[in-house]
């Protein structure tokens, strides 16, 4: 079984709409091994998006990451990373196929609602950044 991080951003949490994500989640026969809901510390966020320290949108979305609650969520089930990103849709809602969680709950491309790892070993950093081994079920 594969494993990927789920992460509802803080415009989805504030909409109230975690619950009908994670019913999307349910849904789609992928396993929430793990889940908590965290105020991201400005040090924990810049730990987390380091790979975009270089990019011109970071500090917004280290602002936009830091702004409320998040749910992080460990996910596991077959071909997960895959189907996670499917089911979340592209990053800019307004182009995200119907249905998608993006499409459905996102604000626009910078507040587009959840997260999730592009590979495997993204996945693997990810779920350790957050998860420690007894948080897991």
């Amino acid at each position: 079984m594969e494993r990927t991080l789920g992460i509802i951003k803080p415009d989805a949490v504030s909409k109230n709409v975690i619950g009908k994500i994670i019913s999307i989640i349910e849904e789609n026969e992928i396993k929430i091994k793990a889940m908590k809901m965290v105020k991201l510390t400005e040090e924990q966020a810049k730990g987390f998006y380091y790979v975009h320290k270089d990019k011109p949108f970071f500090n917004d979305l280290i602002k936009f990451m830091t702004s409320g609650p998040v749910v992080l969520m460990l996910l596991e089930g077959e071909n997960v990373i895959e189907r996670w990103r499917k089911i979340m849709g592209v990053t800019d809602p307004a182009k995200a196929d119907e249905g998608t969680i993006r499409k459905l709950y996102g604000t626009d491309i910078e507040k587009n609602a959840v997260h999730g790892s592009d590979a495997p070993e993204t996945a693997e950093y990810e779920t350790k950044y957050f998860f420690n081994a007894l948080e897991v079920c």
